[in-house]
């Protein structure tokens, strides 16, 4: 082939990725296959998953509690609830309760069946309203609360207060990462292997499960007593983390 034909063809060649769209020269290069050492990167990695847990104290009790009633006519009903209900309310106000907030108001009809006939022989009225306080008062208010008109202790279940829940979550974290890197030095070290680099980290979860609740007839019993013994215990923060690491 001639000097002037090889010019012309490499001047056709040029030409020819010249006149391209920009967008299918960007397609190209990103359809490059990856190099055998970012292959290699990927093929060569363990993934383990470690655990943390913390345990610290309950300290708040949260509450759930209520008023109900029962009676002829719906507006007698109401009208006694919600006396009663206000009454509850305001000593609960009085105690700097936290979070307080209204959780139901209901008014049904009472049926009763003569030969299977039904009929309405009154109405129910209840309001019930939830609330968290420090546990080591809450004995003592729910003595006072019955006092002011309450009927109900649906339920009261213990936590731990906001600050102690986020600084357990963050040592759940720490153990967690700590245990995952553990696993992952022993499995290495076992087969003559080294860790070289985290490829990725993963938190799977780091929370404290709901507190257990006392349901409504235990807390009814205890409430009976004349001073209403409530003890707190521990909640259990944990956490999930997942390593990817690179041998």
């Amino acid at each position: 082939m001639s000097r002037t034909a090889l010019s012309g063809s490499q001047f056709c060649v040029g030409k020819f990725w010249k006149s391209l769209p920009l967008t299918l020269l960007l397609f190209v290069t990103v359809a490059l296959p990856a190099s055998a050492q970012e292959k290699e990167k990927l093929w060569r990695t363990l993934t383990v998953s470690g655990r943390g847990m913390e345990s610290i104290p309950t300290t708040l009790s949260l509450v759930n509690l209520g008023v109900e009633i029962q009676g002829k006519t719906a507006q007698e009903v109401q009208q006694e609830a919600a006396k009663r209900s206000s009454a509850v309310v305001a000593l609960l106000k009085s105690r700097n309760v936290e979070k307080l907030e209204t959780t139901g108001i209901r008014l049904n009809p009472v049926y009763s069946y003569t030969n299977n006939v039904q009929r309405i022989t009154g109405y129910a009225a209840s309001n019930t309203v939830s609330f968290r306080l420090p546990t080591e008062k809450a004995g003592t208010l729910l003595d006072d609360a019955v006092k002011a008109g309450a009927t109900q202790i649906n339920g009261v279940s213990f936590i731990a207060s906001d600050e102690a829940i986020a600084a357990a979550r963050e040592v759940a974290l720490k153990e967690a990462t700590q245990d995952a890197q553990k696993q992952a030095d022993a499995v290495l070290s076992s087969l003559g292997l080294k860790s070289k680099e985290i490829i990725s980290i993963q938190v799977n979860n780091a929370s404290a499960p709901p507190p257990p609740v006392f349901l409504r007839a235990q807390a009814a019993k205890v409430a009976e007593d004349v001073s209403t013994p409530v003890v707190g215990g521990e909640q259990d923060v944990e956490a999930s983390v997942t390593l990817q690491i690179s041998y």
